[in-house]
């Protein structure tokens, strides 16, 4: 006998056993449309994101996110597990109940509140040289002295992966917080960046540069050096405090008899106070931090065409 003949007649399944063996799939109702998992929001904050909080006063505070821990400030704590996998542009509240907004810091709140060694280059600054210095994605910059990292940061942005800077620094000390907040800034310290202890005057004419910002106390003194380096048609950035740099640099340059008339000028950044009709400039300003002077590498043996300065009157 059989197995099927051993069953009792009225041994029918039950419901539960029926629906056992049913695939179960998600039931949409018609006119709604399917409920998908949450995607993270694009850009929200994580472990180890540095993050900059700003209070009701306009007062930035930074941090570095890590889990369970908090950041106390004189209006409260505030838990960085609240910023984790929160949108960036959120608010956050302090235990005291005081709102925060919270954003990734630009470069240009990096470099106001980094740790310095020398004296930063300002951004205003830094974004001239690399707009009149027409740096971009893939080119080779040499740098000197790299001083804090403030402007490698930015030269590093602009050359892009595909691009190197060499940057050269005669302090050991100075070099070391230019890795350090280098490395802070991008995460870690980028792989075509190549910072060198010494002076720009060891560089090898071998090592072909399509742009050089020099930021030292005497660039005059290295110009043999840039122009053996400096492709024809590439340009150079010189940044020097004082009247008297300015004029010994720019009249070296044309003394050399390889470059283009230098070009000099200065940046002035004045903000303004906008609020209803109340429109006037601020009571404060960033003037005068240096002088920029650019020059183009002529062709070798070219001779530039003497620039005619206009006559002056009897």
């Amino acid at each position: 006998m059989d197995v099927q003949q051993q069953q009792p007649a009225d041994a029918t399944p039950t419901a539960a056993e029926v629906l056992a063996d049913v695939p179960l799939e998600p039931v949409v109702v018609e006119g709604d449309t399917p409920v998908e998992p949450a995607e993270p929001v694009e850009g929200a904050f994580r472990v180890g994101d540095r993050v900059q909080l700003t209070d009701p006063k306009g007062r930035h505070h930074t941090v570095v996110l890590e889990p369970g821990k908090e950041f106390h400030t004189h209006r409260g704590a505030i838990s960085h597990d609240a910023l984790i996998g929160a949108p960036e542009g959120s608010v956050v509240h302090s235990t005291a109940n005081t709102g925060y907004l919270a954003l990734r810091p630009l470069l240009a709140d990096f470099v106001l509140s980094m740790p310095r060694g020398a004296q930063v280059i300002y951004p205003k600054d830094a974004a001239q040289i690399v707009g009149f210095g027409d740096i971009g994605p893939g080119m080779r910059v040499l740098e000197a002295g790299a001083g804090s990292g403030a402007l490698s940061c930015s030269l590093l942005r602009a050359v892009g992966e595909h691009g190197t800077l060499t940057s050269y620094e005669r302090r050991e000390d100075f070099a070391d917080v230019a890795r350090g907040n280098v490395g802070a800034f991008f995460g870690e310290v980028p792989a075509n960046w190549s910072l060198r202890l010494g002076d720009l005057d060891q560089h090898p004419a071998t090592e072909v540069v399509d742009r050089v910002v020099l930021d030292m106390l005497e660039p005059w003194a290295v110009l043999p050096t840039v122009a053996a380096a400096l492709r024809p048609g590439g340009v150079l950035v010189g940044y020097v405090a004082t009247t008297t740099q300015l004029s010994v640099y720019v009249e070296a340059l044309r003394a050399q008899g390889v470059w283009t008339e230098p070009y000099a000028w200065e940046t002035l950044l004045r903000p303004w106070h906008a609020e209803g009709l109340a429109v006037r400039p601020e009571h404060r300003m960033v003037a005068h931090t240096a002088f920029l002077v650019t020059a183009r590498r002529l062709a070798e043996g070219a001779v530039a065409p003497m620039r005619q300065r206009r006559k002056k009157l009897a």
